[in-house]
């Protein structure tokens, strides 16, 4: 099996994008009120897909949710997606709230 390698990302100083030219990939040049526009979508679809880093234990303090995986047929999978980014929350939110709601009404 390949290995995937690591990428190394390096920091260098901001650049002075009303002085110093840097043309994206689509060919457009990248100005202040540019990489400030990609930032917030960026920082957007993080948040509605709730990739947070260090988000709160699903389980109450420091303790580590416990872990629930199944799998599906390739259909459902499509479904659940689109489900999920219509409702603007993760795949994984998604199906905790479908057994959420599931185990609830059993125990009724």
């Amino acid at each position: 099996m390949a290995r995937k390698t690591k990428t190394e990302y390096v920091v260098g100083p901001d650049l002075g994008l009303d002085e110093e030219e840097f043309i994206l990939k689509d060919g457009r040049r990248l100005t202040n009120e540019l990489a400030d526009e990609i930032a917030n979508e960026m920082l957007a679809e993080v948040r509605r897909r709730n990739l947070i880093p260090g988000g709160k234990s699903l389980s109450g303090g420091s303790v580590h949710s416990p872990r629930v995986q199944f799998r599906v047929p390739e259909e459902l999978r499509a479904q659940a997606e689109r489900v999920a980014e219509d409702e603007g929350v993760s795949l994984s939110a998604l199906a905790r709230h479908a057994l959420e709601d599931y185990v609830r009404s059993r125990a009724s």
